[in-house]
């Protein structure tokens, strides 16, 4: 069965920086897009950033600037660093990817459990 394992969540001050690293892991799957959404409290979840497994990022427009997301295929990874971190960006952050594996034998989505990052005035 495939998981998704986040890290690098904390809390930081305005202006700050924090790196997020999701890995994927288990047997007999290939990780195809990849992405971060973010929930703070009483709103929707709402994508940030995703990537093809070619490379091709995307942002929204409100992190454009300031996040920018990364992936490194041989280990299934995927990198979400943010700089100039603001109150507004305070959130629990969760790791998304369309993965193939045979246990399924097709393809699903996947989440990580989700990370809390907390901007700090």
């Amino acid at each position: 069965q495939v998981q998704l394992v986040e890290s690098g969540g904390g809390l930081v001050q305005t202006g700050g920086s924090l790196r997020l690293s999701c890995t994927a892991s288990g047997s007999d799957f290939t990780v195809n897009d990849m992405g971060w959404y973010r929930q703070a409290p009483g709103k929707q979840r709402e994508l940030v950033a995703s990537i093809t497994s070619g490379g091709r990022p995307n942002y929204v427009d409100s992190v454009k600037g300031r996040f920018n997301i990364s992936r490194d295929n041989a280990k299934n990874t995927v990198y979400l660093q943010m700089n100039s971190l603001k109150p507004e960006d305070t959130a629990v952050y969760y790791c998304n990817a369309y993965i193939w594996s045979r246990s399924v034998g097709g393809f699903s989505t996947y989440w990580g459990q989700g990370t809390q990052v907390t901007v700090s005035l």
